[in-house]
């Protein structure tokens, strides 16, 4: 009975070894030729009106977001499309989805790149919405991450 017991212990000991200790890198995302990008913890702090605000860099320009984990997908302000590159064109306007207050019109988009302290993610479902006043980091971001928790006052996006 005790060499089995110690047969236990020492493959439970090797394997703790071996698993991560927090201190290594490890990929948060992966960049368009699949090498990973060096893991960064970002820590974002509730604002007092209760959102998560982040300001990310989109196409080479910096962008400020409220994080919306509802938001199936990446959200701009027409002035924040304009100043990444994305080519607006109202006649493309129509019904994109529905939100509290009814129907969200706006374009559909790609974009082509969206970068929070090194979590970079090319490539994303997004669209520009007529009239917001304020940019939305929604799913088609934020599910490609490794982990985004909330817990209290902070949200953690790994």
């Amino acid at each position: 009975m005790s060499k089995g017991l110690i047969f236990v212990v020492i493959i439970g000991a090797a394997a703790g070894f071996m698993l991560p200790t927090g201190n290594e890198s490890a990929p948060a995302a992966k960049v368009a030729n699949g090498a990973p990008e060096a893991y960064r913890e970002t820590t974002l702090t509730r604002a007092p009106n209760g959102h998560f605000y982040v300001h990310a860099t989109v196409n080479g320009q910096l962008v400020r977001f409220v994080v919306d984990t509802g938001a199936t997908s990446v959200a701009l302000t027409e002035e924040d499309a304009e100043r990444v590159g994305i080519k607006l064109d109202p006649s493309n306007y129509r019904e994109i989805g529905r939100g509290a207050s009814g129907p969200v019109n706006g374009q559909l988009t790609r974009i082509a790149s969206i970068e929070i302290e090194g979590k970079r993610v090319e490539n994303i479902r997004g669209a520009v919405l007529q009239g917001s006043d304020v940019s939305l980091l929604g799913q088609s971001y934020l599910s490609r991450l490794r982990s985004v928790e909330m817990s209290g006052e902070e949200m953690i996006l790994r």
